[in-house]
């Protein structure tokens, strides 16, 4: 039951007693109208047993809650994790007046895919049980929705259509249902862009028009037809009979063969309120009349027709015109008496008489743009049965003249970046400072024979520089190379290559190209002491260690030699189970402490967090432990390093034989007995250089010396005696 208690709020005795008559006719109505047929307002329906009908496996609805874009209210569905759709009303997010002036408010429901589900009439006010509609036709109406997609252009009446599917309208309320279309798509639409199931179009945006109110040019009817300024839908018998043909209706009200080419409607269209038009058309003071309540954004748009009504045989005053539309783009607009002026007589000279001449008030929130193209569409019905009728449109275009508005530049939106164009952008800083140790770094190599030559400072910019590859390059930025990154490589390489798969993180991109480059021009000594997080981390670690005394522990080079072959044996397995399965190769890859110290923070199980901190705390004893004899990158960057083009660490012939300091001082123990540096091994911090340069460490240097001093001193003893 309908509450009606509302009409006697506050009222005065009059207003109550005609409240009260008008609710007893209304409660007379509901009691004896067959249940069948619409009242002349439905009472609004819970939407709530709806969704809960059309997901019966759902597990939680949510409350309605706006989308982050748009502030669109809407209901997730869900079974358990997983989404199963979503619900809102039309007129939370489109609120479109129908025929009674009242939006028709609807529950719609689509899936993840863009899918209608369903769309349910919840509130209605239209008057449909005045033509005898069963408001079951109603319901069966929006049933069509389920299966479509948010994606296609719906229509109501007439054939599919390249760029159009067609639904099936509904005799005798067609403006109902076309305004009951717009609503669920336009909504369906805005929440689907909101929810990124569908895409916004990055066309072209064009600013809306505005009329040039100053212009005005005197003009007759002819000039004004002539440019375009008034345009013309004209209809033969012939053209309308065509376009039912192989319908039910195609021999209802047929022309005979010589009445074909006779006139069915010849109707002008125009937009009346551009002032060399409206003023030529009508006198001044109607005019004025015409355009003076005009509000923002609303237009008038002027109908002068013969032949077939465009306003209907069943217009009454207080009624609608369901034989005219406008269409604008993706608007339909329809026509209330509201917004209709019966205009009896136009003064522009040389106009023809007219049966018909309306002027339509076209309101704000059309979003009308006077200067972009819009079509008048004339619906020509023919009667199938008592009730039943088919319908054809036909349209007339109208181009607006540059002369009559101020047409704003094109908005041309940048092209959308594409996924890796965007993670780009947004680390955009963390590039640029990358970018900018990578030239500090080539700057140290090119230079090194010179800052070594100063021991103190080369030794604080290599410890300032590891510090800045742990915290900035590791910590923050999660940069740490990995062999799961070149077992995804040659998986790549192996299969569909696509740059995209390694763009996507900025940082190991860069990385890797560095790794790439520096270990083609020095090997993998470069990266392994300057680059990578972990390798800095351990040795600021055994720094730290010597620094407050701890003991060191140096295995002999023998066992230390054989060792190295641990990583060549992880990283030959490792690649051997990636080639049969990556998934595992990466679990088992775990072996590397990366993951735990720099992309989760040792913010995990335990058994990972005791692996990676007894890796670091090793360091304290030994330099490097984890590199030098089990980490499978360092193995893998090591196999081309033969290949490298430069040789900048210098030796003499002494080195090895005898002189064994730089070996002794090598802290990783890359240098051999025999002095020369394994460059597989070599992690390139450049102490051994320091040492060579060093006239009071390197043995044959201080024996130079010595000679030098000795030759020198020869020389002023002779210079002495001489004298």
């Amino acid at each position: 039951m309908v509450n009606y208690s509302y009409l006697v709020n506050k009222k005065s005795r009059f207003q109550q007693w005609v409240s009260a008559c008008i609710t007893v006719m209304l409660l007379m109505v509901t009691f004896f109208i067959p249940s069948s047929y619409a009242l002349f307002v439905s009472p609004p329906k819970d939407p709530m047993p709806f969704i809960q009908a059309l997901f019966p496996d759902a597990t939680a609805i949510s409350d309605k809650t706006p989308t982050e874009i748009g502030g669109y209210p809407i209901w997730t569905v869900r079974k358990n994790d997983e989404v199963l759709g979503y619900a809102f009303e039309t007129n939370d997010i489109a609120r479109i007046p129908a025929y009674s002036g009242e939006p028709v408010n609807m529950l719609v429901a689509i899936d993840q895919q863009g899918t209608y589900l369903t769309a349910q009439v919840l509130e209605h006010h239209e008057p449909i049980i005045l033509a005898g509609i069963p408001e079951s036709k109603l319901w069966a109406f929006t049933d069509q929705y389920a299966g479509l997609s948010v994606r296609d252009r719906l229509k109501v009446g007439g054939n599919n259509s390249e760029n159009y599917v067609a639904i099936d309208g509904l005799s005798g309320a067609t403006v109902t249902v076309m305004v009951m279309n717009v609503g669920i798509t336009k909504a369906a639409k805005k929440v689907a862009l909101a929810l990124a199931i569908i895409k916004k179009s990055s066309g072209i945006i064009q600013p809306i028009s505005t009329i040039k109110t100053e212009l005005f040019e005197p003009a007759n009817w002819t000039q004004l037809t002539g440019d375009g300024s008034i345009r013309k839908l004209f209809l033969s018998r012939e053209a309308v009979d065509n376009s039912f043909f192989g319908t039910a209706a195609e021999h209802v009200d047929e022309a005979d063969s010589d009445e074909k080419q006779d006139m069915f409607a010849e109707i002008y269209f125009t937009l009346i309120d551009i002032p060399t038009i409206g003023k030529n058309l009508f006198s001044a003071s109607d005019y004025q009349w015409l355009t003076a309540n005009l509000k923002p954004g609303e237009h008038l748009i002027g109908v002068f027709g013969n032949g077939y009504s465009f306003k209907g045989s069943g217009y009454v005053r207080g009624g609608i015109f369901d034989r005219i539309q406008v269409h604008q783009k993706d608007n339909a607009i329809s026509f209330r008496d509201l917004q209709h002026e019966r205009v009896t007589d136009i003064f522009i000279a040389g106009a023809p008489r007219f049966k018909e001449m309306s002027v339509f008030r076209i309101e704000a929130h059309h979003e009308f743009d006077p200067g972009a193209e819009w079509a008048f569409e004339l619906l020509v019905r023919r009667q199938t049965g008592p009730v039943d009728s088919l319908f054809n449109s036909f349209r007339g275009q109208y181009d607006m003249l540059d002369k009559y508005v101020d047409t704003p530049p094109a908005i041309i939106p940048p092209p959308e970046l594409t996924l890796t164009q965007q993670v780009w952008q947004e680390r955009n800083t963390e590039v640029i400072l990358l970018i900018g140790l990578m030239v500090v770094l080539l700057l140290i190599l090119f230079f090194q024979d010179v800052l070594v030559r100063h021991p103190k400072f080369m030794h604080n910019l290599r410890h300032g520089f590891l510090v800045v590859t742990v915290v900035l390059i590791g910590w923050s930025w999660g940069g740490q190379l990995s062999i799961v990154n070149v077992f995804t490589f040659l998986q790549a390489l192996m299969n569909d290559f696509s740059w995209d798969l390694f763009l996507l993180d900025p940082i190991i991109f860069i990385l890797w190209c560095a790794a790439a480059v520096t270990m083609l021009l020095w090997g993998r000594a470069v990266y392994c002491g300057w680059l990578c997080p972990f390798g800095a981390l351990q040795e600021l670690v055994n720094v730290f260690g010597r620094f407050i005394k701890l003991p060191q522990i140096e295995l002999p080079y023998a066992v230390h030699e054989r060792l190295w072959a641990i990583k060549y044996l992880i990283l030959l397995a490792l690649f051997g189970v990636s080639l049969e399965s990556l998934a595992v190769a990466e679990q088992l890859a775990e072996i590397e402490p990366f993951k735990t110290t720099f992309l989760l923070k040792f913010d995990r199980e335990w058994p990972f967090v005791a692996w990676a901190s007894l890796l670091i705390l090793s360091s304290l004893f030994n330099r490097k432990t984890f590199c030098r004899y089990l980490c499978p990158l360092g193995a893998a960057l090591s196999v081309p390093s033969k290949l490298s083009l430069f040789q900048w660490l210098k030796r003499r012939s002494e080195c090895g034989q005898p002189c064994k300091t730089c070996a002794k001082e090598c802290e990783i123990q890359a240098i051999q007995p025999n002095g020369e540096i394994n460059m597989r091994e070599c992690h390139y911090c450049l102490d051994c250089q320091v040492t060579y340069f060093n006239e009071e460490k390197c043995p044959p240097l201080k024996k130079l010396a010595r000679k030098k001093r000795k030759i020198n001193d020869e020389q002023i003893i002779a210079i002495t005696n001489t004298e």
